[in-house]
C-alpha cells in the first residue's frame, strides 16, 4: 500500500479527502462570513458549491472506505473506537449532507411546495454549520484512530 504525504500511515487517498473537507470547512466559515457581510449572491454560490462537491466527495470516497472497513464488522465491534468513531461520522455526516440539501434546496431554489421551505434560514444555517464541523472533528479523529499509531 502507497502511503500519502501527511506523514502518516494514510493512503494517499485519505489524505486527500482529509485536506479537501479541511478545506471545504473552511469555505463554509467563509461563506457564513459572507452572509454577515450581506453578500448574498456569493454566499449562495460558496455554500451550495461546498454541500455538492462534498456529496461527490461522499459518494467517491467516503462511502466505498466505510462498505469495505467498517460496515462489515457492524453491529459487532461497535464498542471499539476503530468503529464507533467511523460509524458517528459516516451517521453524523449523513444528516449534515441531507441537511445541506435540503437547505440549498429549500433556499435556493423553488423546486420544493411552499410548506417546504425554510422560514428558520438563520438557524437552520447556523445549526447545519455547527453539524458540519463537529462530522469534521469526527472525520479528524477517525483518520487520527486509523492511520497515526500510538494515539489512540
Amino acid at each position: 500500500m502507497e502511503h500519502g504525504w501527511l506523514s502518516s500511515a494514510a493512503p494517499w487517498g485519505a489524505d486527500l479527502t482529509l485536506v479537501l473537507e479541511t478545506g471545504m470547512g473552511v469555505a463554509l466559515l467563509v461563506g457564513a462570513l459572507l452572509a454577515r457581510m450581506r453578500r448574498f449572491g456569493a454566499h449562495a454560490w460558496c455554500q451550495s458549491a461546498v454541500v455538492l462537491f462534498n456529496l461527490a466527495l461522499i459518494a467517491a470516497t467516503m462511502v466505498p472506505s466505510f462498505r469495505r472497513l467498517v460496515a462489515p464488522a457492524l453491529p459487532g465491534k461497535l464498542g471499539k473506537a476503530y468503529y464507533a468513531l467511523a460509524t458517528a461520522h459516516a451517521a453524523l455526516g449523513t444528516v449534515a449532507q441531507v441537511a445541506g440539501l435540503y437547505i440549498l434546496l429549500a433556499v435556493g431554489t423553488k423546486l420544493l411546495p411552499e410548506r417546504l421551505r425554510i422560514t428558520r434560514i438563520k438557524l437552520w444555517m447556523r445549526s447545519v454549520l455547527v453539524l458540519w464541523w463537529t462530522v469534521l472533528a469526527l472525520g479528524m479523529a477517525t483518520y487520527i484512530r486509523w492511520y497515526i499509531p500510538g494515539r489512540w
